[in-house]
């Protein structure tokens, strides 16, 4: 090992699950250590700004807490009592534990179950290849986008937009359902340069007053669940005061006279009732966006982890649609690009391998578990789960069920992982996992233009393994055969690159990066949208997107609005459960990444609720004191925080803490239901009714 001789600064990309995928200058101090990591100056839009998480994240690669060996279960499930093993004894207990399931109950009774831990395609979908080969159960994604993509393909016929970064050409930008300070701060980026050289405004929509609404110059709180009614009571004004451009709307979009009628119904004071904004509120945005062409609206996922998340997207992406704000350089609506990159990544995915067996819904592994005949597709019981880059013990929905599961002793469990997280804790066998500045991955940005490589830059500790390396010796020894089982990490980056036309690994490594920006005028759906009448849709054909995605249909078509609207289906709150929870991102922490390292610990050192003083002053609430919320699917014990800036029976708890980390034990999720939201499943995670007491 050779050490380096001065600090030096290289390239990399932060491998996390942001739409910024920023990329990185890291300092290196010698082969293991890495100094200050800082964004990168000549990147376009990470702009030399990355969020404080990722600044510090020197103390997530060297924490002393890392796992380092394998190591098997001797006690009780979640007891903590474990004995240190070699890769070779772990690799031999996990073959042949599988090859026993697979024998006695069927390769569906197998499931490897991962998410966007990492979200580099190497190492994040590796694992596809386990199912393919060995017919194991596949994994139906919808924990994240399910609701919030549907919803913007079934206007525009293609999931991208226009370059976040013309965002610093636009006259108004409308940040709706996303706290870009805590989550996406290169949004703010552009958004503030606009305001800075050409006075834009901007506009912030969400459920509370964040630090993103605190740099908006109108800010605009709803009511959870209810911005499909301040998207159609908008398009109501702009009809009713002539704002609409007719002639784009004629030219471009299905508008017709039946849905100019179905808006004459949404007032401004219908949807003030529903979303508890003012009339006034609502005219002056719409007055804005009417009279400002060049608008960008950057639609976040925030608004869609409700019930009606998919059609509260249409409902807002409409907007431009009916203002033309898609003809101009810098205006149209944007989410993420993820539809729009021409990646073969099927060497990664192993697809020639086989078909895979069932497809279950990660967001009901709850169910799945605990033997619900219908999440398990009415087939027989799951008996082992193979883990990487998720830790759903702490981040899925209904935890009371996802915890019986795992409890259960019949239930193979096997985790690979950087740190002992709530779901290594259930393990019968816990693996360490590389960090991202410890092997080769490329990424792609969801959230702007470029595909990046991220080269090893430091060698992991211990006898951490990558997850590549992991499912590539599980495969062997299954007695796989495959071309990518002769490959490294790096050569399976370049390969992709190859059969994706980007060009050579050696050469792309020289810029580190595959700009595939689309000129702008297609951006903009300048010829017209993506559906084969190049019309956008006020009038969504849902089926038509299932059929373009590939989702699956979790109620009858007939129930989805005919046009974009406020879709009445949140989950109630009443006498018993009068409260609204959302458990929205924090500033500290990535879903359940960062709980562990010490400055997120500082900002964020124990789990709270953000509780409305007036509403804390009605149940003899301090502020500070112990409460507890509950529902139905259990309790969580939290400390409440007096916030005025949302409004009354709104309850707001920011970020996913250890399970441990709360008073009883049970986590932030044990709340939040696993039903499948309409129409092709997901989790609404921002959609739970509760109570709340002192104590």
């Amino acid at each position: 090992m050779n050490a380096i001789t001065a600090p030096r600064t290289a390239r990399s990309v932060c491998p996390h699950d942001c739409p910024s995928t920023c990329a990185l200058d890291v300092e290196l101090i010698d082969s293991n250590t890495i100094g200050r990591v800082r964004g990168a100056k000549d990147d376009p839009y990470t702009a030399g700004v990355i969020c404080e998480k990722v600044a510090r994240y020197a103390e997530r690669i060297h924490h002393p807490n890392r796992l380092l060996h394998p190591l098997r279960r001797t006690g009780k499930k979640g007891a903590g009592e474990w004995r240190q093993i070699t890769w070779d004894d772990a690799f031999e207990e996990i073959v042949a534990r599988w090859l026993e399931i697979e024998a006695t109950d069927g390769p569906e009774a197998i499931w490897p179950y991962f998410y966007a831990g990492t979200m580099g395609h190497v190492h994040r979908d590796g694992i596809e290849r386990l199912r393919h080969a060995r017919s194991y159960s596949l994994q139906y994604d919808t924990i994240c986008t399910g609701t919030a993509w549907p919803g913007y393909i079934a206007g525009t016929g293609l999931l991208t937009g226009p370059n976040p970064e013309t965002m610093a050409e636009s006259d108004c930008v409308v940040i709706w359902g996303t706290n870009a300070v805590a989550t996406q701060v290169n949004v703010m980026t552009h958004a503030i340069r606009a305001r800075k050289e050409r006075g834009a405004k901007i506009v912030a929509i969400d459920i509370y007053r964040n630090g993103t609404m605190e740099q908006a110059d109108m800010a605009l709180v709803v009511r959870p669940g209810t911005d499909g009614a301040l998207a159609v009571a908008v398009m109501h004004i702009l009809l009713r005061d002539d704002l609409a451009d007719r002639a784009y709307m004629a030219r471009y979009t299905d508008f017709s006279p039946e849905f100019e009628a179905h808006l004459k119904s949404r007032t401004p004071e219908w949807a003030a009732a529903i979303t508890g904004l003012t009339v006034e509120e609502i005219e002056a945005f719409a007055r804005l966006v009417g009279t400002t062409p060049k608008t960008y609206f950057r639609l976040g996922y925030g608004f869609t982890r409700q019930r009606n998340g998919s059609t509260a997207m249409h409902a807002a992406l409409s907007i431009p649609a009916m203002t033309g704000a898609w003809q101009h350089r810098g205006g149209g609506a944007f989410h993420s690009n993820s539809g729009a990159w021409k990646l073969d990544k099927s060497i990664i995915l192993g697809a020639d391998l086989g078909p895979g067996g069932r497809e279950l819904d990660m967001s009901e592994i709850g169910k799945v578990l605990t033997g619900d005949s219908k999440a398990l597709k009415h087939g027989g019981p799951v008996k082992a789960l193979f883990i990487q880059n998720t830790n759903p013990m702490n981040v899925s929905p209904e935890q009371g069920l996802t915890r019986a599961g795992f409890e259960r002793e019949d239930l193979f469990t096997v985790v690979h992982e950087q740190f002992m997280t709530d779901t290594a804790k259930m393990a019968d066998i816990v693996l360490p996992a590389t960090m991202f500045l410890e092997h080769n991955d490329y990424y792609r940005r969801g959230g702007h233009t470029r595909v990046l490589y991220g080269p090893k830059l430091v060698d992991a500790p211990g006898e951490c393994r990558s997850n590549f390396e992991v499912v590539n010796e599980l495969l062997r020894r299954l007695g796989t055969e495959h071309p990518s089982l002769q490959m490294t990490d790096r050569e399976m980056v370049a390969e992709t690159f190859r059969r994706s036309s980007f060009g050579e690994l050696d050469e792309i490594e020289k810029t580190g990066f595959v700009e595939s920006n689309m000129p702008d005028e297609e951006a903009r759906f300048g010829n017209g949208f993506a559906w084969p009448d190049r019309r956008y849709r006020f009038a969504p054909d849902w089926d038509a997107v299932a059929r373009l995605k590939g989702y699956t249909w979790v109620c009858d078509p007939s129930e989805m609005p005919r046009f974009a609207d406020h879709w009445d289906v949140t989950e109630r709150i009443d006498a018993e459960t009068p409260f609204r929870l959302a458990t929205s991102p924090s500033r500290s922490f990535l879903n359940s990444s960062f709980a562990e390292t010490p400055g997120s610990q500082k900002r964020q050192p124990e789990p709270t609720v953000f509780v409305h003083p007036a509403d804390a002053a009605a149940l003899g609430i301090a502020n500070g004191d112990p409460i507890t919320l509950g529902n139905r699917r259990g309790e969580v014990a939290l400390k409440a925080i007096f916030f005025a800036g949302m409004q009354r029976n709104v309850l707001i708890a920011e970020g996913i803490h250890p399970n441990s980390a709360h008073r009883n034990g049970q986590g932030i999720n044990t709340l939040i239901g696993s039903d499948p939201v309409r129409p092709f499943g997901g989790a609404a995670f921002h959609d739970t009714s509760v109570w709340l007491r002192r104590g």
